[in-house]
């Protein structure tokens, strides 16, 4: 703590302290100092948020560079947290608004579930912190359009972990359908993800080193269970995600990856679908018990639940059809008048194969290629410019995953497929369907509410 003002901060707003049950988890603009904009040759200062796998993954990658210290770790999980810090040398917190109280640091790394990800961004924002936050961008659309106006109104460098944005064959394949290699785009088909379950998981004892009730954050608090929390050494992914309380199932896990090469190759890096509707037997909500499903704890890659989630389609602007096909993961196919090209996770191929083996001569279209994705948020730190997948990317791409779970659902409530819900990606609002609308947030718990002023 650097201050009186901080020590009070804390004080009287950390979730379980005496009198700060009821208190909203607000971080306003003005209490912690900003942090210094690193120079062309200074270090920077790290601090992670969120250790598990993915967050471990990052910051032993941030690690390795030379100008990069990692100074802090918070994680509601002590164990995990003390582990991480003893590796790197850095100081372990249970709360994350002590590791953003930190003068010194720079930017964090927010790997947390899904739910957790719109209080992370935006407090960060607020106390002047760059940022790296791990897809799904958000939980919500209107989540992530107030995580985009923190980073935007706090002047932040944001980074979304979509990775594959920076690949060779990935930018590569998509400079080539933007620049009209097969003609008019007319068709796009990309993997049928699965729509989260519902928590079912029995319940366990807390461990004593984990703040159960802030893990669960905004949700009302479920029932411990080691399984969603990946708190078991043959377990590498916590069954969070396949969630609807905590995430967004298959489809917010892995499909943004497609969803952002969709985007990029489209040119819709700030739009998105004009409709969404889904085909076939309504969806069915599904809630998850080992029992029931004994095979698929942590994932929902269940063939058995593919007839539950009815097949999804959208109207993409130039009258393009987005289909969710079955084959293509972390990736996308486009057809058009000339071909197709597909591209997915260091993969480039096309019909004809002809199409993608000669190079582009004096493109129309330029697509920024970083070709490193970590390496390029820590130049973007110094030189303060947008990353290749900035906030506005990472929330336009999180939005196509929500619309598409939000189809289903409206299905399931209606009771009927076939009904196109028309989207205004600039007003964020569908325009003739309240139950869509209902869907685009939900309600949160006290204290951790989103703050009222970014």
């Amino acid at each position: 703590m650097k201050s009186s003002t901080r020590r009070s901060f804390l004080k009287h707003s950390v979730a379980g302290a005496v009198g700060a049950a009821a208190a909203p988890m607000i971080l306003p603009s003005g209490v912690l100092a900003s942090a210094g904009t690193p120079g062309a040759n200074d270090r920077i200062i790290l601090g992670g948020i969120g250790i598990g796998v993915m967050g471990s993954s990052h910051m032993r990658a941030f690690s390795g560079y030379e100008e990069v210290r990692i100074a802090a770790v918070a994680d509601v999980d002590m164990r995990k947290a003390n582990a991480a810090a003893d590796g790197l040398g850095a100081d372990a917190y249970q709360d994350y608004r002590r590791l953003l109280d930190r003068d010194d640091i720079d930017a964090v790394i927010i790997a947390t579930p899904h739910h957790w990800h719109a209080l992370h961004t935006i407090h960060a924002a607020q106390a002047g912190k760059d940022i790296y936050c791990e897809k799904c961008f958000s939980l919500t659309v209107r989540e992530g359009r107030l995580m985009a106006e923190a980073v935007k109104k706090h002047n932040r460098v944001l980074q979304t972990g979509m990775q594959q944005r920076s690949g060779e064959k990935e930018h590569t394949g998509c400079m080539l359908v933007r620049n009209g290699r097969i003609g008019k785009v007319t068709r796009v088909v990309t993997h049928h993800y699965l729509s989260p379950w519902l928590n079912g998981l029995p319940e366990e004892p807390v461990p004593p080193e984990l703040d159960w009730d802030m893990w669960c954050g905004q949700v009302q608090p479920q029932p411990y269970n080691h399984l969603l929390t990946a708190d078991s050494p043959d377990i590498t992914y916590g069954a969070w995600y396949s969630m609807r309380e905590f995430g967004g199932g298959e489809f917010a896990c892995f499909g943004p990856h497609g969803l952002d090469i969709v985007q990029r190759a489209l040119g819709m890096d700030e739009s998105g679908p004009e409709e969404v509707w889904a085909e076939g037997e309504p969806f069915k909500s599904v809630i998850y018990h080992p029992d029931t499903y004994p095979d698929r704890a942590c994932t929902q890659c269940h063939s058995g639940l593919k007839g539950l989630n009815p097949k999804l389609f959208m109207r993409l602007p130039g009258d393009i059809t987005l289909e969710f096909g079955e084959d293509i993961n972390t990736g996308a196919t486009f057809i058009g008048e000339q071909g197709s090209i597909t591209i997915s996770r260091d993969h480039l191929s096309s019909d004809p194969p002809e199409l993608i083996e000669a190079p582009l001569e004096k493109p129309e279209v330029q697509l920024f290629r970083s070709e490193n994705h970590h390496r390029n948020w820590l130049d973007c730190i110094k030189s303060r410019e947008n990353p290749v997948a900035h906030a506005e990317v990472g929330h336009r791409v999180a939005t196509m995953v929500h619309l598409g779970n939000i189809a289903r659902w409206v299905s399931e409530v209606t009771g009927e497929t076939g009904n196109h819900l028309k989207w205004d990606a600039q007003a964020e609002q569908f325009t003739n369907s309240a139950w869509a609308n209902h869907f685009l947030d939900r309600p949160r718990r006290a204290p951790y509410q989103l703050p009222d002023v970014l």
